[in-house]
């Protein structure tokens, strides 16, 4: 079991109809697409042909800060805002999807780049599962 899971099992109050599965998956997925795209910024930087990687760069961190917001966001629960939910996710998925057809670009000439394209179609369809259930 997760420390995600973990944590929202003892959450005190009641969390309502919120699918728990779906958002421990999205708060999981949102977690390991930041620190990719942290990771896949700081690669593209040490690539000799980093001038090229500029976009790549500013899209990885872009959605490595969104990720990482809406992962905090996720996490909280006292005076949910189902509104700010919807929009933070709605939000996070289009980050993942810029982010995600950007490294994809690059996959075949960088690996760093194709896994962190993996990383954000995961955080994107876990965005798109989480904000079905809403």
């Amino acid at each position: 079991m997760h420390v995600i899971d973990q944590m929202l099992d003892t959450y005190p109050k009641d969390l309502g109809d919120v699918d728990r599965a779906a958002l421990s998956k999205c708060i999981t997925a949102c977690r390991e697409c930041a620190q990719a795209c942290a990771a896949c910024a700081d690669a593209c930087l040490s690539e000799d042909m980093v001038a090229e990687l500029t976009k790549c760069i500013r899209s990885n961190l872009d959605c490595a800060e969104i990720c990482t917001t809406t992962g905090d966001v996720l996490s909280r629960h006292t005076g949910y805002d189902a509104n700010l939910t919807r929009a933070i996710l709605e939000a996070c998925q289009t980050a993942c999807k810029s982010c995600g057809d950007e490294c994809a670009s690059h996959a075949d000439m960088h690996e760093h780049c194709k896994i962190c394209a993996d990383a954000c179609q995961k955080c994107e369809q876990a965005c798109v599962d989480l904000l079905a259930t809403l």
